[in-house]
């Protein structure tokens, strides 16, 4: 008898748990999909040092900062990019009041000039009224010096001729800086 009752016992908690562990899964499930429905999806952040070929990145979805610096002349742009671009696509369902692309390369060729416009026309997809993108374009002192207007209309007409549709307010501000990176001269421009 005390064997019996052992084993409805044992039967009984067994039963109870596994209850227990599908009404928490189902609430996880649940959770999961809320999330995904109002946009409060935690993204990751990505940060990636620079080599002699690929830009440092550092894309942070709480400040809303994405930056790409040094040289960006990679063997394979799409397995650099592709990464990359998917995070901007989650970034828009859930953006910072104000995004700052912060745009630093010394160098970067054709194919990182595709990828980067497909980033550029992601974040202008930002749909929530009263946000903001800040395109920031980084220049040595000299080459900014030397930039005459057609120069930065050419700029404008690239990333304005990209997004035709966007949602977001979108400001440029370019960037004459020293061999250290200092600030010397800049310039705003809203589009």
């Amino acid at each position: 008898m005390a064997n019996n009752l052992t084993k409805r016992f044992f039967f009984l908690m067994t039963s109870a748990y596994k209850v227990k562990r599908k009404f928490l899964i189902c609430i996880l499930v649940l959770f999961k999909v809320l999330s995904v429905v109002t946009g409060m999806v935690e993204i990751q952040n990505i940060f990636i040092d620079g080599s002699a070929k690929t830009p440092h990145v550092d894309f942070n979805q709480h400040s809303g900062d994405l930056i790409l610096s040094g040289k960006s002349i990679p063997e394979n742009a799409a397995k650099m990019y592709e990464p990359l671009l998917r995070w901007v696509n989650d970034y828009v369902g859930s953006p910072r009041q104000t995004t700052n692309l912060r745009l630093s390369l010394e160098y970067f060729n054709s194919s990182t000039a595709i990828w980067l416009a497909k980033i550029v026309r992601s974040l202008s997809r930002i749909a929530v009224k009263d946000y903001v993108l800040l395109i920031h374009l980084y220049f040595e002192i000299e080459e900014y010096d030397e930039m005459n207007m057609d120069e930065l209309k050419d700029i404008i007409g690239m990333l304005v001729d990209n997004i035709p549709d966007a949602k977001v307010s979108i400001g440029l501000k370019t960037y004459g800086v020293d061999e250290n990176g200092k600030t010397i001269r800049e310039s705003t421009i809203l589009i």
